[in-house]
């Protein structure tokens, strides 16, 4: 390679797109060592997950709420670590009747001896755990190892040593942690569709094989470095299951992106004439510079989930965030080594992508695209706000309900397991509340009226389907009461009975709920009081490093709005599909879904921060162009058709992965892909392709305004 200085003279003004010039010039020339420190990181991540476990734990906390309050002083420490629910149905006769209480009998004996197990408790009407017909119940299983822990083998383990009951003609299913757990033991493959169309894509935009492999290989190799450290984290903290999905989704999604803007550029300026290894350097310096800004958006965007003080969306953002992370150090230590070994067989590309290349430079799409915008942007930018209100428009009757089993797919276990229950004991069993009554001074005696008041107060409350007997703990100062509601655990009629349980005024006691619903609703209370601040926050902090990327605060200030007007189309489809269930059969929902609260305020830091991604990625281009020429609308232009058609395949890429996590089986899952997928194809064609130039057109100079300076400055020639 030639000498930095020559390259680095022709580069753009500051000090981080020179680090960024730097360290791939650094890569270039330690190009194997590069390589085989990313191959070393990864396998030992790999091992060190293969040697000490990657557990995951559904069972998340929030501390200070009252559910968590109910829990804690609830907690035993007799109790087995984790247990869960063998579930028996009878088609007729009673479980406990003389043919089949042998089986029973049997299949109990079995049970015990099974691997792991440490107690069972056979179905009882007195336990609550034999309906009154008698043709349903289940056994309680406790185990010796931790929820965290349990998995799918397990647990079907432990249901497979009731084949006694199922030799006998009674239908055996898995329930409670065991359902959980064989629903999230197999891998459903959908990142394989991702990674099949990302390379048809990849292969078309960059025209060939080797175009296809680089992006797809650097992204491959940082996204296994993020499941293996999110994995292990799981030894250190409670690790949710749809974390590691969601980071899988975000770590394909911009991994890929950030190598097809950096490979698309280094094509650009191979083809204007400039050696591999000085094109390498430059497209760092160019898209590689926006890579870092895209990032950091999105890191920050993440990061204001910390201000919701929910320990689920903090494990979320800080694991997507270490996905980026690692998108983005692959994209500028990773892609530069293994771009300098293809050379110019990546330079040259294929026949296609040549034909595609003199489409859009001789008047293609693009430019015929770019020509409309710029010459009537208040046309196009009212028809593109337009369709965005029309998107937009259901999510007026945007909803947050709580999810239960009874919102997957009929495949699953957990909603087997849900549908046998409710049909037996009522569609609030598999959701049980605990009333919890703290006394102003213990109970001595069984003839102390308030833990009967406490009941009576509890059962008069409409919604109520059944209400257990008061329990007064060890010391006397707490009273516990098992209730079964009368509706499911999705239903807002559970979280209102939450709500009105609490306002009870029993004398000499107050008055506390916990159990699943309570706990869901608390999360809503938590996340509806934090919403406006988090969406602040990360507005001002977005904003922030725009100012400081381009020094323009009008230009921040849109960019921030443009985003804004793309996540409100994404609210408007996911309510659509999911509130009013318009296609949601499709997808694999037995019908309207309610939308759990932090859902949204998840969906909004992702995609406010992935959005930023286009929005950098175009800026970055234009500017380029206007420092060059000194005129807006056609730098507007020449950036559209620069970055159009790349832009247009980068989020063809994004929505394919997104999308092909829809059919997984987690009802969170498919919200998440349909509302990124959504939110991606907006922002990448209605508000990126006609919404963000037309406004530029509109505003011309005073798009590069900046306090204290009459008019931008251009910097020198670019190539």
């Amino acid at each position: 390679m030639s000498s930095g200085g020559s390259t680095s003279a022709a580069l753009p003004d500051g000090r981080a797109v020179r680090a960024v010039a730097l360290v791939s010039r650094v890569c270039v020339r330690r190009r194997f060592a590069v390589i085989g420190a990313w191959v070393v990181l990864v396998l030992a991540l790999v091992t060190a997950a293969g040697v000490v476990g990657t557990p995951t734990d559904n069972d998340v906390s929030l501390p200070g709420t009252d559910a968590q309050l109910v829990r804690d002083l609830t907690a035993s420490p007799g109790v087995p670590p984790t247990s869960g629910t063998v579930i028996l149905v009878a088609e007729d006769g009673r479980l406990d009747d003389e043919v089949r209480s042998g089986a029973l009998a049997e299949a109990e004996a079995a049970l015990r001896e099974a691997v792991h197990v440490t107690a069972v408790k056979p179905p009882s009407t007195r336990d609550g755990s034999l309906s009154e017909d008698g043709r349903t119940g289940w056994f309680t299983v406790g185990l010796d190892v931790r929820r965290a822990e349990l998995t799918g083998d397990v647990a079907r383990a432990v249901v497979d040593a009731a084949r006694p009951a199922a030799d006998a003609g009674l239908r055996v299913l898995p329930g409670g942690a065991f359902a959980q757990a064989v629903d999230g033991s197999g891998s459903t493959g959908d990142e394989y569709f991702g990674l099949l169309l990302a390379a048809v894509v990849l292969f078309l935009a960059l025209g060939g094989v080797v175009g296809a492999v680089l992006p797809l290989l650097t992204s491959a190799l940082s996204v296994l470095a993020t499941l293996e450290v999110v994995g292990l984290a799981g030894n250190l903290t409670s690790m949710p299951a749809v974390a590691a999905t969601l980071a899988l989704m975000v770590g394909l999604g911009v991994g890929i992106d950030y190598s097809l803007f950096l490979l698309s550029r280094f094509r650009a300026l191979t083809r204007s004439g400039l050696a591999p290894p000085e094109a390498i350097e430059r497209a760092a310096a160019d898209s590689g510079t926006a890579v870092v800004v895209a990032g950091v958006t999105v890191a920050l965007a993440l990061a204001g989930l910390v201000l919701t003080d929910v320990p689920l969306l903090r494990t979320l953002a800080w694991t997507c965030g270490i996905a980026v992370l690692f998108a983005v150090l692959a994209a500028l230590t990773l892609l530069p080594a293994l771009t300098s070994l293809a050379g110019r067989r990546l330079a040259r590309g294929g026949t296609l992508h040549g034909r595609l290349t003199r489409r859009v430079g001789s008047g293609g799409r693009w430019a015929r695209q770019a020509d409309r915008v710029t010459r009537r942007p208040w046309l196009a930018g009212g028809s593109a706000l337009v369709l965005l209100a029309l998107l937009a428009a259901p999510a007026t009757d945007l909803r947050l309900g709580q999810l239960d089993a009874g919102s997957s797919p009929t495949s699953t276990a957990v909603r087997q397991a849900n549908d046998a229950v409710s049909a037996a004991f009522g569609p609030g069993a598999g959701t049980p509340l605990t009333v919890l009554g703290r006394l102003s001074t213990p109970v001595v005696d069984t003839g102390d009226p308030r833990p009967s008041r406490l009941v009576a107060a509890v059962r008069a409350q409409p919604g109520v389907a059944s209400v257990g007997p008061a329990t007064p703990s060890a010391d006397g100062r707490v009273v516990t009461v098992a209730l079964i509601p009368s509706t499911s655990g999705g239903d807002p009629a559970t979280a209102d009975l939450v709500h009105r349980l609490r306002a009870l005024a029993v004398p000499g006691m107050t008055v506390h709920v916990g159990g699943g619903a309570a706990a869901r609703a608390d999360l809503a209370d938590r996340v509806t009081d934090k919403l406006p601040l988090v969406i602040g926050v990360v507005l001002l902090m977005s904003v922030a490093v725009l100012l400081l990327a381009f020094r323009a605060p009008l230009l921040a200030l849109k960019a921030a709005l443009m985003d804004l007007i793309s996540i409100g189309a994404a609210y408007g489809v996911l309510t659509a599909v999911f509130t009013r269930g318009w296609g949601v059969t499709w997808i694999g929902l037995s019908g309207p879904t309610p939308i759990p609260s932090f859902v949204p305020l998840m969906l909004f830091a992702l995609l406010f921060g992935l959005s930023m991604d286009y929005e950098v990625f175009l800026l970055s281009d234009v500017r380029r162009r206007f420092r060059r020429t000194g005129d807006t609308v056609r730098s507007v232009r020449e950036g559209l058709v620069g970055t159009g058609g790349v832009i247009t395949a980068a989020a063809a890429i994004m929505v394919g992965v997104f999308l092909a996590f829809v059919p997984h089986d987690d009802p969170t899952i498919k919200m998440f892909g349909v509302g990124m997928a959504v939110a991606i194809v907006v922002d990448a064609t209605v508000v990126r392709c006609l919404l963000v130039p037309a406004t530029m057109a509109v505003l011309g100079d005073l798009t590069w305004w900046t306090p204290g300076r009459r008019r931008a400055r251009a910097a020198e020639p670019i190539g």
